[in-house]
């Protein structure tokens, strides 16, 4: 069941409400429909209150967190924030649709980007954009991409708040020695593959790179890279029986067979993939910026970033997880929850964030402060993501992508367990991605 359809009853009621409480004759409004002095009184109030953030912050970025929850008390001592752990995405997700069916909702809350749409669609997340312009936020400040990440038909409904991307991470020491630097462009990829790749009695005993098979959001930049999309245009049908839209896989497959790249898929494919890495099996691994300090811990050789190779055009796209107000959250609770959205994701203490939570900096601003030379001083692996910061893109924005995105997944699992060729598979998969899009007209 579709949670859009799911949600029905409780978009309705909310829109009801919208439609009595804006009314008010000859009332000054804020683009949102909120009385500008309202707004304004609220912004003032220092009544106490108490809200709570839901989150799936792991056991390593609570020192961040508690750092940032201190700092917040000092600015704001009226306002109490609760913190509450809800698992894993999947599972604050599920948690959130009950609390929205039993209306009782926290004020804010972690949403993975790739839901964001199916909740912003269904209408339980709150617009951003009057507090946007009441405050004068610089949205300037932040990645375009990033910020495009947590809207929905052009509206804001949250900011960029625990954020990777994919990137390619290498084996600096080994290239050096051969010579060679990673590909910027496809076209530089099999020259890089014939230089890298080493073969003993006819099998690959060290690959060029290697790309994640078992998460969509690592091949659906190759995707657009290569001038195709998942989507038409109107994201209303499948594109994969479009020749451009099945140039990644078709490059895929070529360079898989060739034995220059490796394609992790299923059970243990990640360790697999970085213990490959490690043991100097692999040149290149296309994977998160948020697991490089991992990287950087336990290789032994030099270890350089690179972001992921363009054709066509040349992104990455977002990863992680941004925050969000709820739209039924008690209006006592509203501002205070504003305030700390705000404050999370300000520039003040971004740095400090990064480096507390593993994640990247997502203020264009903290680049060229103190604390961020420090920052990439320390870690100048980051440089390259930073150097294209505008290139790091949302994913494919649709209600329905957590659902058709396994279609187009089960076809790379077939090429790499089963030696599928992914053409005809990608053009078969054009008809059951339009009957799962047909749920969302």
């Amino acid at each position: 069941m579709k949670m859009k359809k799911w949600l029905a009853p409780v978009v309705l009621t909310a829109v009801a409400a919208a439609s009595i409480t804006g009314c008010g004759a000859g009332t000054e409004e804020s683009s949102g429909g909120t009385p500008l002095k309202d707004a304004k009184a609220a912004a003032e109030d220092t009544t106490p209150v108490t809200i709570q953030y839901w989150h799936s912050h792991a056991e390593a970025q609570m020192p961040g967190l508690n750092y940032m929850l201190e700092e917040f008390a000092k600015k704001y001592p009226y306002i109490k924030v609760e913190p509450v752990f809800q698992g894993a995405y999947t599972d604050l997700h599920k948690k959130l649709q009950a609390a929205v069916a039993a209306n009782d909702v926290p004020a804010v809350t972690n949403v993975e980007v790739s839901a964001l749409p199916n909740f912003a669609d269904s209408g339980v997340f709150a617009d951003l954009g009057p507090f946007i312009k009441r405050d004068n936020i610089d949205m300037n400040d932040f990645s375009k991409g990033m910020l495009a990440a947590y809207a929905f038909n052009n509206k804001q409904y949250g900011f960029p708040l625990i954020v990777s991307t994919s990137v390619f991470v290498y084996n600096k020491t080994m290239l050096d020695k051969l010579g060679v630097k990673p590909p910027q462009t496809w076209a530089e990829i099999d020259e890089f593959n014939k230089k890298v790749t080493v073969k003993e009695g006819g099998q690959t005993s060290r690959y060029a790179f290697s790309v994640p098979g078992w998460d969509t959001w690592y091949y659906d930049p190759w995707i657009s890279n290569g001038g195709g999309s998942i989507l038409t245009e109107d994201k209303k049908a499948a594109a994969f029986d479009k020749p451009e839209s099945l140039r990644w896989a078709q490059n895929f497959k070529k360079w898989m067979d060739e034995g220059s790249m490796h394609m992790g898929y299923g059970k243990g494919a990640s360790d697999n993939m970085r213990q490959m890495f490690l043991q100097e099996k692999v040149a290149m691994v296309q994977h998160t910026s948020a697991v490089l300090k991992t990287y950087l811990e336990n290789a032994k050789f030099e270890v350089g970033v690179s972001f992921i190779p363009g054709d066509k055009k040349r992104e990455s796209h977002i990863g992680g997880a941004g925050i969000v107000m709820m739209d039924k959250a008690p209006e006592n609770q509203k501002e205070a929850a504003w305030k700390f959205v705000k404050f999370m994701t300000s520039a003040e203490h971004n740095i400090k964030w990064a480096e507390g939570t593993g994640y990247l900096p997502t203020h264009k601003s903290v680049v060229t402060s103190e604390q961020g030379k420090a920052y990439f001083t320390k870690l100048p692996q980051y440089k390259a993501v930073f150097d294209n910061f505008d290139n790091v893109a949302p994913r494919l924005q649709h209600p329905g992508y957590p659902e058709f995105s396994k279609i187009y997944m089960e076809v790379v699992g077939k090429m790499v367990l089963e030696n599928a060729d992914p053409t005809p598979l990608l053009k078969d998969s054009v008809k059951k991605i339009n009957e799962v899009l047909a749920d969302y007209k």
